[in-house]
């Protein structure tokens, strides 16, 4: 088996955490205490059984067509072959606020995850993480459909700009069918190429979203 490390790159869902503004913050509760468990099933037998209120864009979440098409598939016709065990790449794009990603960029990489490195991820949890986020242009759509990558991701509050209603990078990628993760985490830990990345939320019905568990599969 070849030697490998995996690197997290997901934030962890809190009680009451913000992950996008004007959007409910998750509940995260206990359904079975061990307490009354003990009660049901005798004295040292205890089970915690919990309960979890979440929207759907908590944490580090995956976009489908669905999400932004009416007539676009949900979660339960995600193409594994998008999210899971993806050959990517790290594009590093620090101090840029506008990224603009060109075919130049791209060639070589059909079927590829390409991750957008911006460290705004470093502001999550604070009220910086909402104002002047770095975003991918229009231009950079066109791109990155033209070049057929598997997925795209980004450690930012947005792969789109928040300045008006217009959201080209939803649009695009999402009629293309090329998945998007956001809010991403821990981007500097990766190389610039030569690993694997892996985002799999559940498969739930009329869904368009979901919290992931996103990582990355670095050989050592």
């Amino acid at each position: 088996m070849t030697s490998r490390t995996l690197i997290d790159l997901s934030h962890t869902i809190i009680d009451g955490m913000k992950t996008y503004p004007g959007l409910p913050t998750p509940i995260v509760a206990t359904h079975l205490s061990r307490e009354a468990a003990e009660e049901a099933y005798g004295p040292g037998i205890t089970f915690q059984i919990g309960l979890i209120t979440l929207c759907t864009n908590t944490g580090t979440y995956l976009d489908v067509p669905f999400h932004r098409y009416a007539d676009g598939h949900d979660l339960t016709g995600l193409d594994l072959e998008r999210v899971a065990g993806v050959p990517a790449v790290c594009l590093d794009r620090r101090g840029e606020t506008e990224i603009d990603i060109t075919a130049a960029e791209l060639v070589g990489l059909e079927g590829h995850a390409v991750l957008v490195r911006t460290d705004h991820s470093d502001h999550f949890g604070t009220d910086a993480y909402f104002d002047a986020h770095p975003h991918l242009t229009a231009r950079s759509a066109e791109a990155l459909v033209n070049a057929d990558v598997a997925c795209v991701g980004i450690d930012s509050l947005n792969i789109d700009s928040m300045d008006g209603t217009d959201r080209p990078l939803h649009a695009g990628l999402l009629r293309a069918d090329i998945p998007i993760v956001e809010h991403m985490t821990n981007l500097a830990a990766l190389p610039e190429s030569g690993f694997e990345f892996t985002a799999v939320p559940p498969k739930i019905e009329g869904a368009g979203t979901f919290t992931v568990r996103a990582f990355a599969a670095v050989p050592n």
